[in-house]
């Protein structure tokens, strides 16, 4: 007679004094500071703890409180069937910074930016305090984490991953992940993502879109990213991800092309159009039409962010441009990219998860 092997489960999921059994799901609430009427304020988490041992990969969006598109990105997440299958542990965070969400700004009532104030301090502003019960009841609790972000200050984003070069192990996440162009971007002090580092924790992020709307485009690309790299982690079968045909464009640097002069403004140039020095990617108007002037590209990349403000100052931020060796090649992959991401059918219509 065969015997059975025995099937072991994997330890509980501590977490805000809450312990969360293998196999099961719970919300729970991390109560940090209170309105003040007293409500508590907390930092609310959806934990889905798989019967088996594997990773521990955490989802958070709106860091910054007007950056929505992670909440949807996360709902699709969450809803999916290939969650049902999880190894290891999830820990999705859609909503970090519900004031400012709900006051529509990036910061928190003490006027701080959420991305600059980790590692924080029990004893410090809300900002503070904040960034403090993430790092120790969030970060510290998983192996690898993944945060969403949007374009800002009335900027887009075309879908782009940033990540630390020097981490082999967030480099290959970012690989791995496929949004059409992945950044080198430096630790900056007092961002999640430094914090993350800083504690062993490999992370991305993810920026896609703008401020205060859903992107499709980008909320796609960052699902699909999602579950490829659940997928090379182990939490998902592997073989049920889209997979990409493509690797993303990685570009080791990015500048600003700003405004010659102040007035209307009118772009020539679309997101992840090639961008060659020399280009004209837009014009620089007076209100009567007397005077035009040329916003000229300074160097040839490809345009992953520009500002949707039709007035303009002298010296304001107009193309984000990410420099690449081939900008015609980098072009028609951003495009070849784009189109797998539109054409996946299990993410065209999320309500029929």
């Amino acid at each position: 007679m065969v015997k059975k092997k025995k099937i072991i489960k994997q330890p509980s999921f501590e977490i805000g004094e809450v312990s969360v059994e293998a196999g099961t799901t719970k919300i729970i609430r991390i109560p940090f500071s209170s309105f003040p009427d007293h409500t508590d304020f907390s930092l609310n988490v959806k934990v889905i703890h798989g019967r088996h041992e594997g990773k521990r990969l955490f989802l958070s969006s709106t860091i910054h409180g007007d950056e929505l598109n992670g909440i949807e990105v996360i709902r699709r997440v969450l809803a999916s069937p290939l969650i049902k299958r999880l190894k290891g542990t999830l820990v999705a965070i859609p909503i970090v910074n519900l004031t400012g969400m709900f006051m529509q700004t990036r910061y928190l009532p003490d006027r701080r930016d959420l991305n600059r104030s980790f590692p924080g301090s029990e004893t410090g502003s809300s900002a503070s305090q904040l960034a403090n019960t993430f790092l120790t009841e969030i970060i510290q609790r998983c192996t690898h984490g993944i945060d969403l972000h949007t374009g800002s200050n009335n900027r887009t984003n075309l879908p782009q991953v940033r990540c630390d070069f020097e981490n082999e192990e967030t480099l290959k996440m970012a690989l791995v992940f496929g949004a059409p162009v992945i950044l080198k971007a430096k630790l900056r002090d007092g961002s999640l993502r430094e914090a993350s580092e800083k504690v062993g924790i490999p992370s991305l992020t993810f920026e896609g879109g703008e401020a205060l709307r859903f992107n499709e485009n980008a909320i796609r690309s960052a699902v699909q990213g999602i579950f490829r790299v659940m997928g090379s982690l182990d939490m998902i079968p592997a073989e049920k991800c889209v997979s990409i045909k493509h690797s993303p464009i990685i570009s080791p640097v990015s500048r600003w092309v700003r405004a010659p002069a102040t007035g209307i403004f009118r772009t020539m140039c679309a997101l992840g159009d090639k961008v060659l020095k020399g280009d004209v990617i837009g014009k620089v108007s007076d209100s009567l039409g007397a005077h035009s002037v040329d916003v000229v590209a300074t160097f040839d990349g490809i345009a992953v962010g520009r500002t949707l403000l039709p007035i303009v100052y002298k010296g304001d931020a107009l193309f984000n441009v990410a420099w690449v060796p081939d900008p015609a090649r980098a072009e028609a992959t951003i495009e070849e990219l784009e189109e797998e991401a539109d054409l996946n059918p299990a993410l065209d219509d999320p309500s029929t998860y």
